[in-house]
């Protein structure tokens, strides 16, 4: 089973090498890595081309965004199974595709999940908050549930099937793909109970007062769009997150 591996990068010399090493140290042997960078002006494309010769395709020209950016991604994935690795992520250690691979094989899925922890921006060995995902059911995706988006691995034919992406989301396209995916055509899943990624803190949707609201916004405009929740739903997906600075590893 191949696994292609997407990262969609713009100016981000600090950490694009971490997550590179990241994916490329992973001990199960057929991963697709590909890097789409979206016209770097900064260091990113040498650091990036210093590991050419170990990526399967790597592109940088202007896009219109991260979604835009994996969308070209997925396009170009050759692999059964496809994962995103944003440029300022990590997997949790060298096996996590290994257990990703594992789980499809053994329970013949559309898709699977796990548990993601956000870490300090500058020692990502400091947890801040840790993401339990649990285990899917319909009834929680409708109450605002969702697993966290960078530990979502998907059969390519899905994409193929029901679509990528829908860009005139600007924060929450990865959102509204998992309501299409999960709820509206209801694809099979699997829960892996372990962490399988590292995010830093400081992402796209927190950044600002005005980001947080129209992610808020966009949300609920994925729910309308796929018949799943409301506002009620937005209000308790919210809280959860809450819970996410106390929760501890099972």
């Amino acid at each position: 089973m191949k696994i292609s591996i997407i990262t969609s990068v713009y100016n981000n010399q600090e950490t694009i090498a971490e997550a590179m090493d990241s994916v490329l140290s992973q001990t199960y042997a057929d991963i697709e890595y590909i890097i789409i960078d979206g016209g770097s002006t900064d260091n990113t494309v040498n650091i990036i081309k210093s590991y050419q010769n170990r990526l399967a395709v790597f592109i940088s020209e202007p896009d219109k965004g991260i979604y835009d950016g994996l969308n070209k991604g997925i396009n170009l994935a050759t692999g059964d199974v496809i994962g995103f690795l944003h440029s300022d992520d990590l997997y949790e250690n060298n096996t996590v595709i290994e257990k990703v691979a594992q789980a499809f094989i053994k329970h013949e899925i559309d898709s699977v999940y796990g548990d993601l922890t956000y870490v300090n921006k500058s020692d990502p060995t400091k947890v801040i908050r840790y993401w339990k995902s649990g285990d899917f059911t319909l009834k929680k995706l409708g109450c605002g549930w969702m697993p966290p988006h960078p530990t979502f691995f998907v059969k390519r034919a899905i994409y193929q099937q029901h679509g990528q992406f829908d860009t005139r989301f600007k924060i929450a396209a990865d959102y509204d793909l998992m309501l299409r995916f999960l709820g509206k055509y209801k694809i099979s899943t699997d829960y892996i109970p372990s962490v399988l990624i590292k995010m830093r803190v400081g992402g796209e949707s927190n950044k600002s007062l005005k980001n947080v609201i129209r992610k808020s916004q966009e949300d609920l405009q994925a729910m309308k769009n796929n018949n799943i929740g409301g506002m009620v739903s937005l209000i308790i997906k919210n809280l959860s997150k809450l819970q996410q600075f106390v929760s501890k590893a099972q």
